[in-house]
């Protein structure tokens, strides 16, 4: 019988919002379990003990185990799927890319969406305040990467959509709430559009 499938979200998260595409794409089903990070309710004793120790969602839950770090997961998922490439060396250009985002592209994209369209500007930090112009241009600096690559291929590895393509679709196709204007950039435009038409393809969910 196949392990119970448990995903630890907060449903306007991007890195969570991967985990469900990638399972719907796979028609894999999943359990969701909501949490309100802003509530702080990653950090409470019993989540801290139970989910993940370092306080972050998502984590998924597979049987008694836990999963956390959401490529991680996305990962897990499709383990022998068309989603993760045959040809060695492309699997390893699809980790480059999975490692790239989280490193190169997440922390600027995604935080200046979450800073302005769910924390609000007006509640931010005078720290954080400082930090917007260096995210704005090192988010910048990685779409503009983006739109080179994808200006001479469909998919960001080989042939076909892989979790390269699942994992950058995630932050960049919100990148416009975080103050991106999106219409220059337009290979990444139609390479959305090529993620949103995928068989099995679910939406973020509405706010």
């Amino acid at each position: 019988m196949a392990e119970r499938l448990i995903l630890h979200e907060d449903a306007v998260s991007g890195n969570c919002y991967k985990i469900r595409l990638t399972a719907a794409l796979l028609t894999i089903p999943l359990e969701r379990r909501g949490y309100d990070i802003l509530a702080g309710e990653t950090r409470t004793p019993a989540f801290l003990a139970t989910v993940n120790p370092n306080g972050r969602i998502p984590v998924l839950q597979i049987g008694d185990r836990f999963l956390p770090e959401s490529n991680a997961a996305c990962h897990w998922l499709a383990s022998e799927s068309a989603l993760i490439p045959s040809d060695r060396f492309d699997r390893a250009d699809m980790l480059r890319w999975m490692f790239w985002e989280q490193y190169n592209h997440e922390p600027n994209i995604a935080t200046l969406r979450f800073w302005r369209s769910i924390v609000g500007e007006a509640r931010l930090t005078e720290v954080q305040r400082a930090l917007v112009p260096g995210k704005e241009a090192a988010g910048a600096d990685a779409l503009a990467l983006m739109e080179r690559h994808l200006a001479g291929q469909d998919w960001f590895v080989g042939e076909g959509a892989s979790l390269a393509d699942i994992c950058l679709f995630a932050y960049t196709h919100v990148a416009g709430e975080g103050g991106f204007a999106m219409a220059a950039y337009p290979a990444i435009g139609a390479w959305l559009d090529r993620v949103r038409h995928l068989p099995g393809f679910v939406a973020l969910d509405a706010r």
